[in-house]
């Protein structure tokens, strides 16, 4: 009964890792999308062309490091913004959710509902455990052109923004004290 249960289990890891999609790579076109933001509002990416774009992945709203990471983009917003950059939200959670979130914590920038998970997918920050989808934790800075100039696969929640300021700086050639 329990190796029964074992390769059962076995099986269905093998069947979700399989369905995982590629991170896109740097230099490659950052995959666009429609997406509504938290208040309804249907958001693009081809809307920020010609700016630096830091899109966020998160699993979920209102828990505690998808919050201490998204307050950190809206403590460092002016800096990101004196960088030309436009800071942008995903996950799976509906607009519904974003709202409350975006409300509770006073976050100023676009928060999308990926409810259909196709967007993680083309992003291959979608973790799907059949009954459970949410977004990996994953950063993509997208340069102005609407090239992936950096990936973030691993992130510190409480200094992350802080590295975005810090690798922007770098890619724009500016002194990193400034």
């Amino acid at each position: 009964m329990i190796r029964k249960l074992a390769l059962g289990l076995l099986t269905l890891l093998a069947l979700t890792v399989g369905a995982r999609a590629e991170v896109p790579a740097v230099g490659a076109a950052a995959p666009g999308f429609s997406l509504p933001d938290q208040s309804g509002a249907v958001r693009r990416l081809a809307e920020w062309r010609d700016r630096w774009v830091v899109l966020y992945f998160y699993p979920k709203d209102d828990t505690p490091g998808c919050t201490a990471e998204a307050c950190t983009f809206r403590d460092d917003l002016a800096k990101l913004t004196v960088l030309g950059a436009q800071v942008v939200g995903i996950s799976v959670d509906d607009t519904a959710s974003h709202k409350a979130f975006a409300e509770k914590y006073n976050l100023p920038f676009p928060l999308l509902s990926d409810t259909t998970t196709e967007v993680a997918q083309q992003y291959g920050a979608l973790s799907d455990w059949l009954v459970i989808k949410m977004a990996k934790r994953y950063t993509f800075l997208i340069d102005p052109a609407g090239r992936i100039a950096k990936v973030y696969l691993s992130v510190d929640t409480s200094r992350h923004s802080a590295e975005i300021v810090a690798d922007l700086k770098a890619l724009q050639g500016k002194p990193a004290g400034r």
